[in-house]
């Protein structure tokens, strides 16, 4: 399930509603992002995340299809939110059920790194010194790079 919105969201609500009725669960991997308060020596007053909606969708359902044909996971949940955030804010939920917890960390971890590099969002934030749009790190790419070989 894929969801990109505005509003906060309940971890323990989603991870309920994620493996309500599915007895092979056996493990649910998460991953929270959330807004620092600095970032590349700066205080972050906010943060603005922009997307394409539709485009957004299709892109994360592309990776979660990949995801599903290289490990054997029962289901996942991305939530992302978009438009304006403060420190503190959650900004997204990656969620994976399995039946063993390698799969799920594998899985979660390789959505998460996607996520970081390749889905299209635009994050802008807030800082004392005006206002800068953000690229992905260097080490974001490289955790991308190491899917992309196996």
């Amino acid at each position: 399930m894929i969801r990109i919105q505005e509003a906060d969201f309940d971890v323990s609500t989603e991870i309920t509603a994620l493996r309500k009725g599915d007895l092979l669960v056996g493990a649910v991997v998460t991953f929270v992002g959330t807004v620092r308060d600095i970032n590349e020596g700066s205080q972050i007053k906010g943060m603005t995340l922009e997307h394409y909606p539709g485009m957004t969708e299709k892109a994360l359902d592309e990776i979660i299809t990949q995801a599903k044909t290289r490990w054997e996971i029962r289901n996942t949940l991305v939530i992302h939110r978009v438009g304006s955030l403060l420190p503190e804010d959650q900004i997204v939920l990656v969620a994976v059920t399995s039946a063993h917890r390698g799969e799920a960390f594998a899985a979660c971890e390789f959505i998460m790194d996607y996520l970081k590099t390749a889905a299209p969002f635009w994050k802008k934030e807030e800082t004392s010194e005006g206002a800068r749009w953000v690229d992905a790190r260097v080490t974001d790419a490289a955790a991308m790079a190491r899917w992309l070989k196996s």
